[in-house]
């Protein structure tokens, strides 16, 4: 029988799990191989080279740039700082003077014979890089960071943005289908992951914002209220960077869509548990999913939770990610290997899918989505 390759969307109650923490230029590795870390803890570290500042000292001094490096009063590698002078020149049989002041505070790097100008860097910029998960770091990539593995819960959505964020899981709806709305945002949300149903209005993540939620997982967003959230038209690019004090995650798409049962429970389940949340999405080639993040210590698993990828198999579930039952799970109940014609003309492949309401039907196996085990 052929094989039908399709997208998959993990949503695991016991996962093996493994992060890659890099930096973007090589640095210092903070831990080592055997070493257990928290979410928080910073893993690996560098300094980004400071902004480069170009002064017209020849201009300042009012002197041609052949006399710049007589006229100097530190030598390359020196530290510098704003309002310090760093040259001068005499003019008028010593009567008269001029400086050229330091702009910033930095280092002074070199100074030019050609054009007078001398080259003036800011502070290297510190950057840290943390562990992400809760886990066991299992190996070190020398000077650019570490991969970590953990056991536990993890859940893949559609769409998301912001960044990563770490925080307890607080349920603030009783069933996947309720509206996440402001008046069910209550009571003391400050650090928490925010479980919602059917939709969160703009107002209602705006209110989790302010009062200090780190991020909000609920099934859809109004694709309008995501403009004015962002004040532009989002594309196809890689989100993650946005500026948002809250990560938000869809886990079925845009529009008026009820969370997954078994999304939702599984969220339920694992209430008050700390959890890792990226909202990063890419959904081109190399695909990146939003994720929530859950390690649960002392599972012990008895397979390999790592599955590749695979053909559609009987007994699947999936998810359709074509109207009109767009967001919708089932079962595959059976696989015709013959093509089939479509209203289109298309010769495809197509599957016969159970809804959870017991509804059968066929559509191309192109139209879903695998939930991974």
């Amino acid at each position: 029988m052929a094989h039908s390759y399709t997208p998959g969307l993990r949503v695991a109650r016991a996962a093996k799990i493994s992060v890659e923490r890099r930096l973007p230029l090589t640095g210092e590795v903070l831990v080592k191989v055997g070493d257990r870390v928290s979410a928080s803890q910073i893993v690996a570290r560098t300094e980004l080279p400071g902004n480069v500042n170009p002064l017209n000292c020849a201009g300042q001094l009012g002197i041609v740039p052949a006399d710049v490096e007589p006229a100097l009063l530190v030598k390359p590698g020196a530290p510098v700082i704003k309002g310090q002078v760093i040259a001068t020149s005499k003019s008028f049989f010593g009567l008269f003077k001029s400086h050229c002041v330091c702009p910033i505070d930095g280092t002074f790097e070199s100074a030019s014979l050609i054009t007078g100008q001398i080259i003036l860097r800011e502070p290297p910029i510190p950057v840290e890089i943390a562990a992400y998960i809760d886990g066991q770091v299992t190996q070190v990539f020398e000077k650019e960071g570490v991969r970590i593995d953990t056991f536990g819960a993890i859940i893949q959505g559609i769409f998301g943005v912001g960044g990563e964020r770490y925080g307890p899981i607080k349920m603030i709806v009783s069933s996947p289908d309720q509206i996440l709305d402001e008046a069910a945002i209550k009571g003391e949300i400050r650090g928490c992951v925010l479980v919602g149903g059917r939709r969160v209005t703009l107002e209602a993540y705006r209110k989790a914002m302010d009062l200090g939620a780190v991020a909000v997982v609920v099934g859809g967003l109004r694709n309008m209220d995501l403009k004015r959230l962002l004040g532009y038209e989002q594309g196809v690019a890689i989100t993650g960077h946005e500026d948002l004090a809250a990560t938000l995650i869809l886990t079925e798409g845009f529009g008026e869509i009820a969370m997954a049962r078994r999304t939702f429970d599984l969220l339920a389940e694992n209430e008050g548990r700390g959890a890792s949340v990226s909202g990063a999405t890419q959904i081109r080639a190399g695909v990146i999913r939003p994720e929530v993040i859950i390690p649960t210590e002392g599972v012990v698993l008895e397979r390999e939770f790592e599955k590749g990828v695979s053909g559609l198999e009987v007994g699947d579930q999936v998810r359709i990610i074509r109207q009109p039952h767009f967001g919708e799970l089932g079962i595959v109940s059976s696989l015709p290997p013959e093509l089939r014609i479509l209203e289109t003309g298309a010769k495809v492949r197509v599957m016969e899918l159970k809804l959870d309401n017991g509804e059968t039907f066929v559509l191309p196996r192109a139209n879903v989505e695998i939930i991974e085990e």
